[in-house]
């Protein structure tokens, strides 16, 4: 059992939570996950690490709730028992020292982007974030990014807060400028991915993508994460989740990510209709 040292509100729907989980602080690295099970009739669902700490013993997890598990999972609080907690699994970012690296993340995408940010600037980089939301509301980790980064480039898609517009465009006009960029990583809603691939394609800069939002079981066993990778079949879980984002097949992705929408949607409907 894995208690709940710590909780709270970041945005609408969207919640931070410290486990007391030594095993996996110990081991953590950034672009990893853990696969958590609620209760024993629970399912088995895959999150990302924020952050964690070694001496204390705890990881952080970020997550919004969209289905019955990451529902339910909100309704715990300080004190309660998380069932079971597997990890760190997934291939580690691989971190070095690049030059000038730009972290281009969506969404709840921002908490792998800041431990990937974290990593990398520890590793010397010049570190540009570069992070998108829907409006001011749904902001997240902002004070957090800032600590990590030497630049902080916000955007919203309706204006609400510092300037409208998509993390795509940002990135663009940076290239554009002339900067000199010699690695970005991406992490967020997969159509940003793809464009973000694109974009430094044309220019040649060495560019990764986190395939996260694919992950079902996170032990390659169900083959639901499967992506096309250069021609290849790989698993995201266990293969990745970073690839080569000039490789990935981000159009076949696309589709294989609403093949569980309609099971997804009875079970939260069930679940809401047994809690209210």
């Amino acid at each position: 059992m894995f208690e709940i040292t710590g909780k709270k509100e970041l945005a609408p729907h969207i919640k931070w939570i410290e486990v007391k989980a030594p095993h996996v602080a110990r081991a953590a690295k950034a672009g990893q996950f853990v696969v958590l099970r609620l209760h024993d009739r629970g399912e088995r669902i895959p999150l990302t690490l924020f952050r964690w700490d070694k001496e204390k013993g705890t990881i952080e997890l970020v997550f919004q709730e969209v289905g019955k598990t990451t529902y339910e999972l909100g309704t715990y609080n300080v004190g309660d028992k998380i069932r079971d907690i597997v990890g760190p699994l997934g291939m580690p970012t691989h971190v070095e020292n690049f030059g000038t690296a730009v972290i281009v993340s969506g969404g709840v995408g921002a908490p792998i982007g800041y431990a990937v940010t974290k990593a990398l600037k520890e590793a010397g980089n010049y570190v540009i974030t570069i992070a998108g939301f829907r409006s001011k509301e749904f902001v997240i980790l902002e004070d957090e990014f800032k600590k990590v980064s030497d630049e902080l480039l916000i955007t919203t898609d309706d204006g609400s807060y510092v300037r409208k517009g998509f993390t795509t465009d940002v990135l663009k006009e940076l290239i554009d400028s002339g900067k000199k960029i010699d690695f970005v990583f991406t992490v967020g809603p997969v159509i940003m991915m793809k464009i973000v691939a694109d974009i430094t394609k044309k220019y040649g800069i060495k560019t990764y993508a986190s395939l996260n939002p694919i992950m079902v079981d996170g032990t390659g066993m169900c083959g639901a994460c499967r992506v096309t990778v250069g021609g290849e079949i790989k698993f995201a879980c266990v293969d990745g989740p970073d690839f080569d984002a000039h490789q990935v097949d981000f159009d076949e992705l696309m589709m294989r990510l609403t093949e569980y929408r309609d099971e997804e949607k009875i079970a939260l409907e069930k679940y809401l209709k047994e809690v209210q």
